[in-house]
Order: structure tokens, then C-alpha cells, then sequence
């Protein structure tokens, strides 16, 4: 598990059950750094004094708000826990609603809440209260001296807090050039067609079945270059981005749902068979064969 992030509370009506709150994610991918491409010399950014155009250490820089032009008030840490010290250390549950309310645009960042010494019972309640009646907790909760409203979801044994993005925060969706809502058009053989498709590849939902496999194949291009000693090749464009769109086309909807149900079946008979070779010609690729590769993939287990 990651560090905690920090120790607290959930606070509704007079319960408080102690808790505390564990980022539920983590980012993987390579790493790469900005060079100088006429010569390959790496580039450095540093902080310095845009007075006397001299270098600055990190311990000499302070967070200033700028109250008037040209006039800061330096604000410390200290400060941001002392503005509110409850709020920095509660997910203080001001509403309930019911989850299905929340679209699916309002959802940021989830966290895992794990109960605090004596807090088991408090967390039960309000897990199996929230699970039994179908709705999630409304919050207002700050991390790293940002407020945020946060949504606490029952998961199985856990309690979710999941960070929601406020109302201004979402662009209006009012502009966009949409079709009405219902059928509009279509025919009953093609939405028929359509749903027989979703039952056929609908599947029981397995998220470690989904792969990032778009990084790995980038790995094995970079794998390729270093191996053909491109070492400092730029790659050139791409021929495909330079063709000209087609014109509009009328679309077959019932002959491309009938071409997606024959490939669903014959894909279903030969997936098996095709998928170790697959996998054996990707994990191939992919294989660590310089010491590029090896630090991108340290890169990746520490991200």
C-alpha cells in the first residue's frame, strides 16, 4: 500500500469514525526526457531569481499571493491548516443522494478510506447503510490544502471516497450539434441487429482482462531503433496524416452490424488459438535488450 495521505474522520450528524485516506491509484508509462534535437544535449530547467537573474534553492522559496500589484503576503503551510483545522482533518458528510444522480463527468479521483483504532463499527454502519439504501455520501473533505467535494461509495468491504468536480467546473454541453433523443431515424431491424451485438459480446467485467498495450508497443518501436542504431533519428511523419478526408458516405448500419456478428463468431473459434502465439510475439518484442529498456522498465514499477 502507498503512504497514508493523511488521518482523520467521517463526520454525519454526531458520528465521527476514524479514518484514514489512501490514494487509489497510481500512474505507469515511460518516461521521457526533452533534448536539444541539434545535438541531443538534455534540457534543464532551473528556478531562479527573475531580479537579480540568479539561481535559488528550493528552501528559499515561499508561496506569495499577490494582494495588490507588486505586494505579497507570504502564506506558510502553517497557514493553510490553520484556516480551517477541522476541514483538514475531516470528510465532513453534508447530504445523501442517490448514486445513480451523480453523472458520470463529476467523478475526479478515488481514494481508499480504511477505518482508524475503535472506528470498525462506525465504518460498518455506514457502509451497509449506504449500500442498503442505494445512495453515496456527499462531502467536503481537503487534501494537500485544496478543498474538494468528494462522494463516499460503499465497494464491497470498503468505503470509497471518490473527488467530484464542482458544477462550474463542467462545460456546458448545451452548444453541442446532438441527434434528438428516441429512435430518431432508425429502424427496428437495426436497433434489433444492434442489441443482439451487445448481448453477444457483453461478458462478466474483469478490469484485469485490459492491458496497456499501447506502451508496450511503443517500447518494442524504441526496442527496433536501438537495435538498428537510430540512436538519433527523428521519426518522420507518418504518410497516412497527410491524406485527404474522404467525402460523406452513406452508412449500411444493418450491413455493418451483420459483418460484426459473423466477425464476433469466427473470432470467438480462433481467439484461442491465435491468442498464445499473440502474447509470445508481443512478450518477444518487448523483451529488455539495452539499458534503455531496462530503465524504462524501472521506471514504470516505481511509477
Amino acid at each position: 500500500m502507498p503512504r497514508v495521505l493523511w488521518k482523520g474522520a467521517i463526520s454525519f450528524g454526531l458520528v465521527h469514525v476514524p479514518v484514514s485516506l489512501y490514494p487509489a491509484t497510481r500512474s505507469e508509462g515511460l518516461s521521457f526526457d526533452m533534448i536539444d534535437k541539434r545535438d541531443f544535449a538534455p534540457i534543464g530547467y532551473k528556478r531562479y531569481n527573475k531580479k537579480t537573474g540568479e539561481d535559488i534553492e528550493r528552501e528559499n522559496i515561499v508561496k506569495g499571493y499577490e494582494y495588490e500589484k507588486g505586494e505579497y503576503v507570504v502564506v506558510t503551510d502553517e497557514d493553510f491548516k490553520q484556516a480551517n483545522v477541522e476541514a483538514t482533518q475531516t470528510v465532513d458528510i453534508v447530504a445523501f443522494v442517490e448514486a445513480a444522480a451523480l453523472a458520470p463527468y463529476y467523478y475526479d479521483t478515488p481514494y481508499y478510506l480504511e477505518p482508524g483504532k475503535r472506528g470498525e463499527k462506525g465504518y460498518t454502519l455506514l457502509r451497509e447503510v449506504l449500500r442498503r439504501t442505494g445512495r453515496v455520501g456527499i462531502a467536503n473533505v481537503v487534501i494537500r490544502s485544496k478543498q474538494h467535494l468528494a462522494a463516499l461509495i460503499p465497494l464491497e468491504r470498503m468505503l470509497l471516497m471518490n473527488t467530484l468536480r464542482f458544477a462550474h467546473e463542467i462545460r456546458p454541453a448545451s452548444e453541442l450539434n446532438l441527434p434528438d433523443e428516441g429512435l430518431n431515424g432508425l429502424s427496428e431491424k437495426e436497433v434489433a441487429m444492434a442489441e443482439r451485438l451487445v448481448d453477444d459480446m457483453t461478458e462478466k467485467w474483469d478490469a484485469t482482462k485490459y492491458k496497456d498495450t499501447y506502451t508496450d508497443d511503443l517500447m518494442a518501436q524504441i526496442e527496433k531503433k536501438i537495435k538498428s542504431g537510430e540512436t538519433h533519428a527523428i521519426t518522420p511523419a507518418s504518410p497516412h496524416e497527410a491524406e485527404p478526408r474522404r467525402g460523406a458516405e452513406v452508412i449500411d448500419l444493418v450491413s455493418l452490424l451483420r459483418r460484426s456478428l459473423e466477425k464476433k463468431g469466427k473470432g470467438a473459434e480462433s481467439a484461442q488459438a491465435e491468442a498464445p502465439a499473440r502474447e509470445q510475439k508481443r512478450a518477444a518484442a518487448r523483451k529488455p535488450a539495452s539499458r534503455l529498456a531496462k530503465k524504462a522498465s524501472a521506471q514504470r514499477k516505481r511509477a
